[in-house]
C-alpha cells in the first residue's frame, strides 16, 4: 500500500502501521528503486517481516507497488519521501529491526561529499531508531563510497561495522545486475546498532490533522485551539486587490507566500504558501474566512493533507501578520 505522509502518525509505531502483524521485525528499505529487492528478500523469511520502503522517484513506487502486489505482501507499505525526515519524524525509536540501503547514490565529487545520505549525522540517527543490536545493511558497488561510508559509521560512535557477503536478493536488483555487466563486483557491511545514549539525535515535531469537528453556530470555531489559526479584525477599508510574493526565513523553515485569492462564492480569502524545512517541502493553503462576530478567522486549510510542522505554523502567522501590515488588527495567535 503506498502511503501519504499524512497518513503517519508521528513518530508512528509498529503496531499502528501493522494492526495485523504487530509483533514482526520491522524493515525499512530506502532508496527501493523499482522493487526488486524486497520480494526476493521476502521470501527468505519463513514469515515476512513487515516493510516500509522509501523512494522520492513517483514512477519508481508504482513499479515497486505492483511487485509488492503480485508477490502478495500484505504487511508492506511505500511512500515518497526523502529518508532522513521519515527517519526523523515517521520512525520511533529503537522501532526497527534492519534498515537496507542498497546501491546508493555516491556522489563522487568530492565537491558533492555532503551530498552523500550516509555520513555520520545519518548513522547517529539510523541508529536511534534501530534497537540496539539492529543493523543497516549497506550494498554498493562504489569502492570508494564503501570505504567512505564504513568509516563515517564508526566515527558516528553509534555503530559497529562487519564486512561480508551481501544478500543475494540485493545482487538481483537493477543496479546490482547493471554493474555486474560492467564487471565490477559489490561490496557489503552491516552496520550494528549499538546501546549508545544518543541525547543530540533529533525528535519527531511534527504533528497530523487533528480529527474533523463539527461547526459551532454559535460564532466560534471548536477546530480553532486544533489546527494553527489567529483571530484578526479587518478594517472596513482593506484592500486586498494586490498582492506581492512574500518571503519569511526562520531557524529551521522557509516559507513562502505565492498567490492570494478571493472566493467566487463566499466572502474568504486564500493565500497558498510554499514551506520547506530540510529535505521537506509543503505547498499549504491558509483560509482566511469571517466568522459570525464579525471577525476574521485564519487557519490552515485542509486540502492536500497537511502536516502541521513548525513551517506551516509559521505560514499561518505570516498570513496574520502580511494582513495586520495591511491594517488589520490580531486579537488572538493560536500557532
Amino acid at each position: 500500500m503506498i502511503k501519504q505522509l499524512s497518513d503517519f502518525q508521528f513518530p508512528t509505531t509498529a503496531a499502528q502501521l501493522y494492526p495485523d502483524t504487530p509483533t514482526r521485525p520491522w524493515v525499512l528499505e530506502i532508496g527501493f528503486g523499482d522493487g526488486r529487492f524486497w520480494p526476493a528478500y521476502a521470501a527468505t523469511f519463513d514469515v515476512p517481516p513487515n516493510y516500509l520502503g522509501v523512494e522520492i522517484s513517483g514512477v519508481s513506487l508504482l513499479k515497486a507497488q505492483r511487485r509488492l502486489q503480485e508477490a502478495g505482501l500484505a504487511n508492506a507499505h511505500l511512500t515518497k519521501l526523502m529518508a532522513t525526515p521519515l527517519l526523523t519524524q515517521v520512525i520511533a525509536p529503537r522501532s526497527l529491526d534492519t534498515v537496507v540501503v542498497n546501491f546508493p547514490d555516491p556522489w563522487p565529487k568530492a565537491e558533492h561529499v555532503e551530498h552523500r545520505l550516509l555520513r555520520a549525522p545519518f548513522f547517529r540517527l539510523a541508529a536511534s531508531r534501530l534497537k540496539v543490536g539492529g543493523a543497516l545493511l549497506l550494498t554498493t558497488d562504489h569502492d570508494e563510497y564503501f570505504e567512505f561510508a564504513c568509516r563515517e559509521a564508526q566515527v558516528s560512535g553509534a555503530m559497529r561495522v562487519e564486512t561480508g557477503a551481501a544478500p543475494q536478493a540485493a545482487l538481483e536488483t537493477k543496479y546490482a545486475l547493471k554493474w555486474e555487466g560492467l564487471g565490477l563486483s559489490p561490496n557489503h557491511a552491516r552496520m550494528v546498532a549499538l546501546g549508545t545514549d544518543l541525547v543530540d539525535v533529533p525528535a519527531a515535531t511534527f504533528a497530523p490533522l487533528p480529527p474533523v469537528l463539527p461547526y459551532s453556530t454559535g460564532g466560534t470555531d471548536p477546530q480553532e485551539n486544533a489546527l494553527p489559526h489567529a483571530i484578526l479584525s479587518l478594517p472596513a477599508t482593506l484592500d486586498l486587490t494586490t498582492f506581492d510574493k512574500q518571503t519569511l526565513r526562520g531557524p529551521s523553515y522557509t516559507v513562502v507566500l505565492l498567490e492570494a485569492y478571493r472566493s467566487l462564492r463566499r466572502d474568504e480569502l486564500t493565500v497558498l504558501a510554499h514551506v520547506v524545512e530540510g529535505e521537506l517541502t509543503q505547498e499549504v493553503l491558509v483560509n482566511v474566512t469571517q466568522r459570525a462576530d464579525g471577525s476574521s478567522l485564519v487557519r490552515l486549510g485542509r486540502f492536500g493533507g497537511p502536516i502541521i510542522t513548525p513551517g506551516v505554523k509559521a505560514a499561518v502567522g505570516a498570513v496574520a501578520d502580511w494582513l495586520a501590515s495591511l491594517g488589520a488588527e490580531v486579537k488572538h495567535r493560536g500557532y
